[in-house]
């Protein structure tokens, strides 16, 4: 029994101990993402009009435009009015949205990304563009001072990229508080199916595993969402791009009566 109890209190200690290897995959995914690689294919997983080229530049801001436009009707949202995309890379997106916004917050971990967003934008409109430092250790920080302050929020191809789902809640959680009671949370997740390989794989060395690295079911991401503060509204799922695959599409609505869970 005495043999028993101490392999018990021994398994309890490294079940609360951190995983070495999340640790590392964290610091893989900062190391990453902060610059560039400068052989082309971090501006291409960053997209950068120079990275994935004009036309799919174009088509990723104007479809995401026009997808969230479908669900801002049905749910009767008028404007996108104050931005924020949590994860802007190069500014396929903010080149879309921000000439429709009353105002644009660009959020990325990289300076890099945070200046070609930026020249992006104001190559086509002058709305009032703030930007925003992600630090993955303590991405709190970077919605500081965005309390309710905020009427849509966007996170795009980015959730599958993320270490795991610990930083999606995360992601999710800084949504919930700068969105106004009302706002709508416009978030992509890539899913898995029955085939494992289809599966996100947190355990692997990053850079092999990129865009497949955190995956969901449908109703997996349904109910963290909801968990986070966020109602699930609708949704969409487009099995195949130009990019890639299996996305699903969320429109989360911050209840009026939400209170901040954290």
């Amino acid at each position: 029994m005495a043999l028993r109890g101490e392999r018990f209190i021994a398994a309890a200690v490294r079940a609360l101990r951190p995983r070495r290897h999340d640790a590392r995959i964290g610091e893989q995914a900062a190391r990453y993402w902060s610059a560039s690689d400068g052989d082309g294919s971090w501006e291409s997983n960053s997209h950068w009009r120079d990275g994935i080229g004009d036309e799919a530049f174009e088509e990723v801001g104007r479809d995401h435009w026009e997808m969230y436009q479908r669900f801002a009707r049905a749910l009767g949202v008028q404007t996108p009015g104050t931005v924020i995309e949590w994860g802007a890379g190069g500014g396929a997106n903010a080149a879309a949205f921000a000439p429709r916004a009353q105002r644009f917050i660009a959020a990325d971990i990289s300076p890099d990304n945070l200046a070609e967003c930026s020249r992006q934008v104001k190559a086509v409109c002058d709305t009032p563009l703030d930007i925003r430092r992600i630090d993955l250790a303590d991405p709190d920080a970077a919605a500081d001072g965005l309390r309710h302050a905020c009427d849509t929020f966007l996170c795009l191809y980015v959730i599958e990229v993320t270490t795991g789902v610990d930083a999606v809640r995360t992601i999710l959680g800084i949504a919930q508080r700068v969105l106004r009671p009302g706002g709508m949370a416009f978030v992509q997740m890539k899913y898995h199916t029955g085939d494992g390989r289809t599966r996100g794989r947190p355990g692997l060395a990053y850079t092999r595993n990129l865009a497949l690295t955190t995956t969901f079911t449908i109703e997996e991401f349904w109910q963290l969402a909801d968990e986070c503060g966020l109602a699930p509204q609708l949704i969409t799922l487009v099995p195949r791009n130009r990019l890639d695959g299996r996305y699903a599409y969320y429109a989360l609505i911050k209840p009026d009566t939400a209170d901040d869970p954290r």
